[in-house]
C-alpha cells in the first residue's frame, strides 16, 4: 500500500481491518493514534510498546528517513516470511526425533520403570515415588531451557540482553556463521536504503549497524567516529575490522570506488540473506541427526547394561545355590 501511495496512517487503518493480524490491533491502533498526534513513524514505534523488535524499529526509521519505508517493510516481510519457513521446516524436521527422546527419557532407566511397574502390580505405590521424581526432574529441565532459549530469542530484549545471547550463539559453530550472515544481510539492506535516499554515508552506517540486530557488530561502527572525522573512508575501516568477511570487504570497497555503492549493498543483501538461511537450514539438520543419534546410542547402551545387570544378578543366584 505505501508504494502504491496510500498514505501511512491509511495504510494502517486498512491494516487493522486484516483478520490475520487482529493480534496486532491494539499496537497499531496505538501507532495511529501517535501518528494523528503529529509524531514520526519512528517516535511512534518507540512509544508504542508492542511486539516490534527493537532492531526491527531501527530499520523501519531508517526507511523512514531515508524515504524507502516501502522498501524496508518489504524487506522485513521477505525476511520473516522466510524465517518462518525455515522454523516449519525445522518442526516438521524434528517430530520424529522429539517423540523418539521423550519416548527415552520416559522409559529409561529401565531399573526405575521395573521398580514402578512391581510396586503398582503388588499394590505398593511408594516404589514409584523414585520414578516419578526422576521424571520431573529430567522434563523439567529440559522443558525450562526451551522457555529459556525462546524468551531469549525474542527481539523485543533490551541491548545487553541480546549481548548475551549473541556471545552464547558465537560458541556454536554453524549457527555462528549463520547468525552472522543474517547481520550482514541487514546491514547491507539498511544502507542500501540510506545510502540510495542520499543520507550521509557516515550517518548511514551508524543507522545501519543499529538496524543489524547485533550489539556487537554496532559497538565496533560506533567507534569509527574519530576515524572518519580524520578522513578514513567506511571501506578502509570495514576492512580493518574483523567481524567483516573479506568478500564483503572487497565488494564493498569496489562499490565505493566505482560509485555503484547501492547495487553493490543489493547483492551483498541477496547473498547473506540466502547463505544465512541455507546455513541455518543446515544447522537444524545437524542438531537433528546428532540428538537422533545420541539417543539411539543411549537406547542400546541401556539395554545391554539393563540386561548385563539382569543376567549377572542371576550368575550371582544361582552361584549361591
Amino acid at each position: 500500500m505505501i508504494s502504491a501511495g496510500v498514505p501511512l496512517i491509511r495504510a494502517l487503518e486498512m491494516a487493522v481491518n486484516n483478520a490475520a493480524i487482529r493480534t496486532s490491533r491494539k499496537t497499531l491502533f496505538g501507532l495511529i493514534e501517535q501518528l494523528q498526534a503529529g509524531h514520526t513513524f519512528s517516535d511512534s514505534m518507540v512509544r508504542v510498546h508492542g511486539w516490534l523488535p527493537e532492531f526491527d524499529v531501527a530499520l523501519l526509521s531508517a526507511g523512514e528517513e531515508s524515504g524507502r519505508l516501502d522498501s524496508s517493510f518489504k524487506l522485513l516481510a521477505t525476511y520473516y516470511a522466510t524465517r518462518a519457513s525455515v522454523i516449519r521446516d525445522t518442526i516438521a524436521g524434528m517430530i520424529v526425533t522429539i517423540a523418539t527422546l521423550h519416548v527415552f527419557l520416559l522409559i529409561f532407566p529401565l531399573g526405575l520403570l521395573v521398580a514402578c511397574a512391581q510396586g503398582i502390580i503388588n499394590g505398593n505405590y511408594s516404589d514409584c515415588i523414585p520414578f516419578l521424581m526422576e521424571k520431573i526432574i529430567v522434563f523439567g529441565s529440559i522443558y525450562g531451557a526451551v522457555l529459556f532459549f525462546i524468551f531469549a530469542g525474542q527481539g523485543k530484549r533490551g541491548e545487553h540482553w541480546r549481548s548475551v545471547v549473541e556471545s552464547f550463539t558465537r560458541m556454536i559453530p554453524i549457527l555462528r556463521v549463520a547468525r552472522k550472515n543474517l547481520v550482514l544481510s541487514r546491514l547491507a539492506a539498511s544502507l542500501e536504503a540510506l545510502v540510495g535516499s542520499g543520507v550521509s554515508i557516515v550517518k548511514g552506517w551508524k543507522l545501519a549497524a543499529a538496524a543489524s540486530g547485533s550489539p556487537r557488530l554496532n559497538h565496533d561502527v560506533s567507534g569509527w567516529a574519530e576515524d572518519l572525522e580524520n578522513g578514513a573512508t567506511p571501506a578502509e575501516l570495514v576492512a580493518r575490522t574483523r567481524y567483516f568477511p573479506e568478500m564483503f570487504a572487497n565488494l564493498y570497497h569496489t562499490g565505493e570506488v566505482s560509485g555503484k555503492l547501492d547495487d553493490t549493498l543489493g547483492r551483498l543483501q541477496k547473498f547473506y540473506q540466502e547463505e544465512g538461511f541455507r546455513t541455518l537450514r543446515l544447522f537444524t539438520r545437524v542438531l537433528n541427526g546428532t540428538i537422533y543419534g545420541l539417543v539411539v546410542l543411549l537406547v542400546a547402551y541401556n539395554v545391554i547394561h539393563f540386561w548385563v545387570s539382569y543376567f549377572n544378578q542371576i550368575s550371582k543366584a544361582a552361584g549361591g545355590f
